[in-house]
């Protein structure tokens, strides 16, 4: 693929005849206006986004966009990497804030507080993403983030609200976890990245599973493998955009557009039509969110 081409967003798919939603998108992060993202989507059958909140303003930014359009439904939470930067700072200043100081549990208790309160509004459907990042996260940073999960478990569960679970190379500490606290009644796994043992696992517990983009990537295997046994009616689809697009647009940025990509292979995998998996996911997304 020449390099011009990953600034070329790719073409508009087939449209569905099946409207269904993308689970999990962070409108805040794409080009171009919330209007056009949503416009674009809806011209191929996804009519409805949950933007998801990483922070204190992208939380904010998402109850705010929720409030305005009837086809976003928002989540808020810190991000299992910025609970971290909260308590320890973040000299290099990697995330969207820049360079802090350390604020120490203090402060994390205060930005907790807050995502309380907005986990309070009625068009946030959901406390995420939330959980344990092992990948970007060192040892150092294992206490604030256990800490921030825990207390989002609470946070949903005491607003009645679906928690939305970010675990990357995290698998049985988040299962761990999940069992101490007492899981909310509406679990949902974004980018599901654990093998089919552990799809047996989250079905047997009721928790649902949301496929990205990258379940269409070569090496990817063990998680068509998870997607094949996961019970259809477990079954959500998102983007994650702008990152994780669907192969052959891997590298480009993703958008809720690119949604049927993502379905259509996902159907080859169960052996089920699309129009009975599209069905089967938006009423998943409708169930898990509560709208």
């Amino acid at each position: 693929m020449a390099p011009q081409d990953k600034n070329t967003p790719p073409p508009l798919p087939e449209p569905l005849r099946v409207a269904v939603a993308d689970s999990h998108t962070h409108l805040d992060m794409q080009e171009g206006t919330t209007e056009e993202a949503l416009a674009k989507a809806a011209s191929v059958g996804v009519t409805t986004v949950v933007q998801v909140g990483c922070d204190l303003k992208g939380s904010q930014w998402a109850a705010d966009t929720a409030a305005a359009y009837e086809s976003v439904h928002a989540t808020v939470a810190l991000h299992p990497n910025e609970a971290p930067r909260i308590v320890l700072g973040d000299p290099d200043g990697w995330s969207r804030q820049g360079a802090r100081e350390p604020g120490g549990d203090a402060a994390l208790d205060e930005a907790l507080a807050e995502i309380d309160r907005l986990a309070a509004l009625p068009q946030v459907r959901g406390v995420g993403e939330t959980g344990l990042d092992y990948f970007r996260t060192g040892p150092d940073g294992m206490a604030a983030q256990e800490r921030s999960f825990r207390a989002h478990i609470e946070i949903a569960k005491r607003h009645d609200k679906a928690l939305v679970i970010h675990d990357r190379e995290a698998h049985d500490d988040v299962l761990r976890i999940l069992r101490e606290e007492g899981a909310p009644e509406r679990t949902v796994f974004h980018c599901y990245s654990g093998d089919a043992d552990m799809a047996r696992t989250c079905a047997a517990a009721g928790y649902f599973m949301s496929f990205a983009g990258n379940v269409t990537f070569k090496n990817a295997q063990p998680l068509r493998d998870a997607l094949a046994v996961a019970p259809p009616e477990l079954v959500l689809v998102e983007t994650d955009a702008p990152f994780l697009t669907p192969a052959p647009y891997r590298g480009r940025a993703n958008a809720p557009y690119l949604i049927p990509v993502t379905l259509r292979a996902m159907a080859d995998v169960k052996g089920m039509t699309e129009d009975t998996l599209g069905a089967a996911v938006a009423a998943n997304t409708a169930r898990a969110f509560g709208y």
